[in-house]
């Protein structure tokens, strides 16, 4: 999905606005948070296996991204391919992932991600054993941002319910130096144990 228009299916959404600009990232969380979302992350990769939570089009590895925007030139060109939360095993707290594909000449940064199922939804990355929370992550030019397991991801903090696997929930990606701005991808809830084919 790029410029306007839907797209239907699991994991596909709709643009809801045009332009450059991003939404204010939220703020600090409350100390002990990180341990906290640390646990909901390894919570998914229940049931004895190691479980590939990436993006359904496949894993890859994404970048995080600096203040301003750069590449060889001409607006950066977004959309969403796929995307999925794995069921929680917390009341609340959710991952979720997406992968976002830029066939632009120029960088884009997801700044903000907002949902009707989470008080506040924050971007994280993780380095070896190591996760951080960011304040944005980079879609590079020609290239995509691919959200999964072990690496970058979305963290739903707050849940205003625990979602059922089948049920859709829309969320609504933020970013800057982008066409669109904002674009709302529905994404599928899957099992907690779910894995992705290639």
């Amino acid at each position: 999905m790029t410029g306007t228009g839907t797209e239907t299916g699991a994991g596909t959404g709709s643009v809801s606005g045009a332009g450059t600009g991003a939404a204010e990232p939220t703020g600090p969380r409350r100390p002990g948070r990180r341990r906290r979302v640390a646990g909901a992350v390894t919570g998914a990769l229940a049931g004895g296996a190691v479980v590939a939570l990436a993006a359904v089009v496949g894993l890859g590895g994404c970048s995080v991204g600096g203040a301003s925007a750069h590449g060889k030139g001409g607006p950066a060109k977004l959309a969403v391919r796929s995307g999925y939360i794995p069921q929680p095993l917390l009341t609340d707290l959710a991952a979720a992932y997406v992968t976002v594909v830029n066939d632009g000449g120029t960088d884009a940064q997801l700044t903000a991600v907002t949902t009707p199922l989470a008080a506040h939804v924050t971007l994280h990355t993780t380095q070896g054993t190591t996760m951080r929370q960011v304040m944005e992550l980079t879609v590079p030019a020609g290239g995509r941002l691919t959200l999964g397991t072990g690496g970058d991801h979305l963290m739903l903090e707050d849940l205003t319910r625990r979602p059922s696997v089948g049920e859709t929930v829309p969320l609504t990606l933020h970013f800057a130096h982008a066409t669109p701005a904002t674009v709302t991808v529905t994404v599928p809830v899957r099992p907690t144990t779910y894995q992705p084919k290639d």
